[in-house]
């Protein structure tokens, strides 16, 4: 082993080391004592059951994060990428499809790795606490779909930078930052349509108060939308959200069929009128924005880094295929990927604030969507005083307290 695999290599540790003293605390941060925002809506035993659902999870996750690290210090110091890429040389391909077999081999690895943990997840803890509704069928079904799709929405835009990095002296990050990002946008349009209705049906909202409130609040706000869906959520999970789809006229709203029996119609005209203030006050366009320049960022850096030899050397390669550069890169730059996703995760929770304001004052039902909040935060047993570190490294949207005060405060002035 040499320097630049303990380099590689501490870079992960580090990584994985942040993220568990950030969950120790939030462990430590637990308190049996509800919250007064809370009273009448959470009861003692369940309220001991939300924590009780918070340690299993931090819990697993600390043990699964540990064990797959270990492996992959233990596949990285066994030469087990050399040996890969000798398995996908010796198919015979040329360098894109060799490429693609590299990247297929592992990546069926690591979801092979992965599928125990998620079964557990499912069929213990989410079980446990009554929320799992899924069957074996069902599971099945979703990971191999799941399986597919992701393959192939990762396979495309990897085979694009292989054949430009190894075809294109100058400027193939340039042209590989515009590739990804067309395909990244015709991704974003036809998922609603082509990928979601692969896992869920999505239905069309009946005649009803709650779909006649939305379209009114719509109709005021000038939103244009292709209309009210409702998602079949409840065949796998009894957790509630709402979310929004698509772009201009091909913007859809879902709600999860557990969210609408749970919930008045003000209380979800409130939340929908948060994720339209999300639109007006173009938080989705910045996020995109900034989500093609941080990938451009990327894109740049791996041009400098793709043809140095010490860079294949840290992962014990033989040879220095530039298929096997684009994932060795991956773990180099985790260190800024994580700092990159800590400051997208603060400036989301100050997009989530404004979108409240916005609902808050052009819906003007503050009580309706505290009431909402807190119903989901119920619902979902969420976790409602986590530590400021695990909310400032990972938390896109700010706790739930903090939303409520700062609507009490919007609704007062």
């Amino acid at each position: 082993m040499n320097i630049f695999t303990c380099l590689v290599l501490s870079f992960v540790v580090a990584v994985y080391l942040i993220e568990t003293i950030s969950d120790l605390l939030n462990l430590k941060n637990i308190s049996p004592v509800i919250p007064q925002e809370f009273e009448g809506f959470f009861d003692k035993e369940k309220y001991a059951k939300a924590q009780s659902y918070l340690k299993d999870n931090t819990k697993f996750a600390i043990f699964s994060s540990a064990f797959i690290l270990v492996l992959q210090i233990a596949f990285i110091v066994a030469g087990g990428f050399n040996y890969i890429n000798s398995i996908a040389v010796s198919l015979g391909f040329g360098t894109v499809l060799t490429g693609l077999a590299f990247a297929g081999i592992l990546y069926l690895i690591c979801e092979i790795v992965d599928l125990p943990f998620l079964a557990y997840s499912t069929f213990v803890i989410e079980e446990k606490f009554g929320f799992n509704k899924m069957n074996i069928k069902t599971f099945t079904s979703d990971f191999l779909k799941s399986l597919i799709i992701n393959g192939i929405i990762s396979g495309a835009p990897f085979s694009v930078l292989v054949w430009l990095f190894s075809n294109i002296a100058h400027y193939a990050w340039l042209y590989a930052f515009a590739a990804i990002t067309a395909f990244e946008l015709f991704v974003t349009f036809i998922y609603p349509i082509v990928v979601m209705p692969l896992f869920n049906k999505y239905t069309p909202l009946e005649d009803s108060e709650l779909k006649k409130s939305v379209e009114e609040y719509a109709k005021k706000e000038n939103f244009k939308m292709k209309g009210l869906f409702k998602m079949d959520n409840s065949k796998r999970s009894t957790k509630s959200n709402a979310f929004f789809t698509g772009f201009g006229r091909s913007r859809r709203i879902v709600l999860f069929d557990t969210l609408i029996q749970k919930h008045t119609a003000e209380e979800l005209t409130s939340v929908l009128a948060h994720e339209m203030g999300h639109f007006k006050l173009g938080h989705i366009i910045k996020q995109m924005l900034l989500s093609f320049v941080s990938m451009g960022v990327m894109l740049f850096i791996l041009s400098l880094f793709i043809n140095e030899a010490w860079l294949y050397k840290a992962f014990l390669m033989d040879a220095q295929p530039v298929y096997a550069g684009v994932i060795f890169f991956a773990f180099l730059y985790a260190p800024m990927s994580f700092a990159l996703s800590t400051i997208s995760s603060c400036l989301s929770r100050k997009y989530e604030y404004a979108a409240d304001a916005y609902a808050v004052t052009t819906y003007k039902h503050p009580q309706d969507m505290i009431n909402a909040l807190k119903k989901l935060s119920v619902d979902n047993l969420s976790n409602l005083r986590p530590h400021k570190l695990k909310v400032f490294l990972e938390y896109s949207h700010p706790p739930v307290l903090d939303r409520i005060n700062a609507i009490k405060n919007i609704s007062e002035k």
